[in-house]
Parts: structure tokens; sequence; C-alpha cells
């Protein structure tokens, strides 16, 4: 499904497509802020964007198309030569431009290609274009980075009520503060289990180049559910659940609340 957002430079409304994790500038909408009556084919033929397109398409495509390529670029720059943007990802299987139809309809852009073609429109509009741009990539970061921390801290406040319920229930008295630590972590593998289906230690050998823990790489569901299987497992300790039955209620308790979160809206609007 095509997600799309909008920027604004210089009074002109700029849509911004994602399409397989990769997001790409509406040309056709920038084309707007250009004095006269111009056409991006007119763009197209240049010579020098027939050399960036290339070039570009070298370090980021494997599978672009060479020969097709070199036809084009020694055709470039002449009167005769004409190319839509349909016929240059044909031809050259290129990715760095979209010629889209339907509601997002027009032209699109990988952002290093959009920049370029922002300094064909003008140097200003092409630095405000990139200024924009951050911005909305600095505005979604810090967002998501402070849901990402308040879930996080939501986990860690009920890890709290979690290892009291450990405390109470199941240490015994007179014990070492290492068999203290033992408890505490199968009871923290036991949560690990229930929604990641390893333990901390099957992960760090499957991820030895990896800093931190399991829980360091959850996403927002996961750190959800996480959270919420805290308090649950609280509630089962206190209950005298053996840890047996504890785990399969909370790997049920876990996949059905993974389900009812990957499909939640509100949450996909974090992405």
């Amino acid at each position: 499904m095509t997600k799309s957002k909008t920027i604004e430079v210089e009074g002109k409304e700029i849509t911004i497509v994602l399409e397989n994790e990769q997001e790409y500038i509406s040309i056709t909408d920038m084309l707007k802020a250009k004095d006269g009556d111009f056409f991006i084919s007119d763009w197209l033929r240049n010579r020098n964007t027939v050399e960036y397109l290339g070039i570009w398409e070298k370090v980021y495509n494997p599978n672009f198309n060479y020969g097709e390529f070199a036809t084009i670029k020694s055709q470039a720059g002449l009167n005769s030569y004409k190319l839509s943007v349909k016929e240059w990802v044909e031809k050259t299987n290129a990715i760095g431009l979209k010629a889209k139809a339907g509601r997002y309809g027009g032209t699109y852009a990988h952002p290093d290609i959009a920049f370029e073609f922002g300094m064909w429109i003008s140097p200003q509009f092409k630095i405000y274009l990139i200024k924009e741009f951050q911005r909305l990539k600095n505005d979604e970061n810090n967002r998501l980075k402070l849901e990402w921390n308040l879930q996080r801290t939501l986990a860690k406040v009920n890890y709290q009520i979690h290892t009291d319920a450990i405390k109470e229930n199941l240490i015994p008295e007179e014990i070492t503060k290492r068999q203290v630590g033992l408890v505490y972590a199968n009871e923290a593998d036991l949560l690990n289990v229930a929604l990641f289906g390893i333990t901390a230690k099957e992960w760090r050998d499957n991820n030895p180049n990896q800093k931190g823990n399991i829980r360091d790489y959850a996403t927002i569901e996961q750190l959800v559910v996480l959270s919420n299987l805290e308090s649950i497992n609280a509630l089962l300790i206190e209950q005298g659940l053996i840890q047996k039955g504890r785990l399969v209620q909370l790997n049920k308790v876990a996949i059905t609340q993974m389900k009812s979160l990957v499909e939640n809206k509100a949450i996909k609007k974090l992405k």
C-alpha cells in the first residue's frame, strides 16, 4: 500500500510517497514552482541530466541496463532527442524515477534525484526543498524515538511490579545475591520465550555483533505486549501458578495481543 505525506516549499505543496520502505518525491509537484512552460521531458533530454541519472543508477541499481543507457546518452542533447520517464525506466530498468498513475499520479524521484531536479528549477528552491525534507525527517525520527522511549519506560515500570512479585512469592529467604539474580533472570527469560520465542542467551548467541539485549531491538508493538506480560505474570505469580503453566498462558496472551496490535491503525500511523 502506498503511503503519502506532503511538505510545503516556497508556497508549493510537494507530495512524498513511500513504497517498499523507500520514499519518492513528486517532481510533478515541484515543476509547479518553475516559471514558464516547461516539462519534465525537457529536463530529461539534457545531457547533464542523463549523465547524472546514469551515475546514480550505477551506484544503487545492480540491474541497470548499461547498453540502453549508452544509446540514450549518445543521443541526449540532440534537437531530435525525446525521452519520457516511462521510456527511461522501461529501457534501462531504472529505479530512481517512477511514473505513477492513479491517486498519486505523476512523476516521482528518489530524494537524491529530486534534489538535483530542484536545482534545475532554481538554486533557492533546491535549498528550501532539502531544508523542508530534512525537517520532516527530523520530526518523524523525534516522534518515533519519543514513542519508543515511552514504551520502554512503561516496560521498565511494569518490570518493577514484576520483580516485586517475584521477590515476594518465588524467592525463599536466606539465599545468596547470585541465587536471587538467577530467579529474576529466569522469570525475565520466561517473558522472552513467551513473546520472542527465545531466551536472552539464545539471542546473544545468534547476534554476537549486536549491542544491548533482545529488548533493545523490540518493535513498538512488542514493547507494548512485553509491558502487559509483565503485569499479567506478576498476577499469575501471586495466584501461585507454576512457571510451566504461566508460560503457556503468557504465550497465548502474546499471540493474541500481537495480532491485534499489528493491525492497529493508530500504531501503523507511527511508522
